[in-house]
Order: C-alpha cells, then sequence, then structure tokens
C-alpha cells in the first residue's frame, strides 16, 4: 500500500486490531465530561500505549501547550494529512477520543483556529497532569494512517 488509511473503525465496544482499546468507548460520566480529540504521532502514541491508554505524556521543552480539538473531523485532517508526511511524527497518524470532566474544562476558553470546525482547548503544560486526573475513562484509538517515509 503506498500510504494511506491502514485502518479506521469506530463506535467498537471491546476493541479490535493491534490495540484493545481501538474503538472501545467507555461512556463514564458522560453527562458530566465532553469528548474531545486528540491527533498524534507514532513517539506520543506509543508514551500513550505505555501508560495503558490512561494518561498523555507530559510535554517537551518546545511544547508549552496541550490541543486538544473538538471534533473527530478536525482531528482526522491534521492526523491524516499533516502527521503522515512529518518525520517528527514517523509518518504516522492517530486520532485518539477521550472523555474530560466539565469542570476542569470550564477553566479554558475554546479556540477557533482557521475555519468554525477547527476548534480547539489550549491547555498549559503545568496543567496537562490535572487534565489526565481528569479523563474519564480510557484514552481510545479510533484511527490510524501510514504515509511513506
Amino acid at each position: 500500500m503506498l500510504g494511506g488509511v491502514v485502518w479506521v473503525h469506530t463506535e467498537v465496544q471491546g476493541g479490535v486490531g493491534r490495540f484493545p482499546h481501538f474503538g472501545a468507548y467507555f461512556g463514564c460520566m458522560k453527562d458530566e465530561s465532553t469528548t474531545l480529540y486528540r491527533p498524534v504521532g507514532q513517539a506520543e502514541f506509543d508514551l500513550i500505549l505505555a501508560s495503558g491508554f490512561i494518561k498523555f505524556p507530559p510535554r517537551l521543552a518546545h511544547q508549552p501547550i496541550f490541543y486538544p480539538v473538538l471534533n473527530e473531523e478536525y482531528a482526522t485532517v491534521i492526523a491524516r494529512d499533516w502527521n503522515t508526511k512529518d518525520p517528527n511524527s514517523g509518518f504516522v497518524g492517530y486520532v485518539l477520543r477521550f472523555d474530560v470532566r466539565r469542570d476542569f474544562l470550564s477553566k479554558y476558553d475554546i479556540r477557533t483556529v482557521g475555519s468554525a470546525e477547527h476548534q480547539e482547548y489550549w491547555i498549559p503544560a503545568e496543567d496537562l497532569e490535572r487534565l489526565n486526573e481528569s479523563i474519564a475513562g480510557t484514552i481510545d484509538v479510533i484511527a490510524e494512517f501510514r504515509g511513506l517515509p
């Protein structure tokens, strides 16, 4: 295959494929949480996998902000169209889904960057551990895209 979608699967209970949390969805406290998405490359994905899909890794020194996005489509565009062309992402893009307690998110404004669909939170790196503590359930893999190195 010459790049493109390796597999995409959403809303499947119990997970499939290589990752037990792929497609799994645990709607803990759904009425008290907001579903967010995060496009990530291979290195960040490996650290999330090592955590058991329960937390995001600390930001690097040159990454002062953590950017979860508000919709799957925006996360997919980044993972598919940007990460798969980026050597720093390992030419791989994953789309992750997770729920965060609304009381945590209420401290932050939603930022629109570009078109109206491109909405995200800007969480300072020093608040990432509190965000991790506010995740309801697990971080779920909902798509993987691979490009050519």
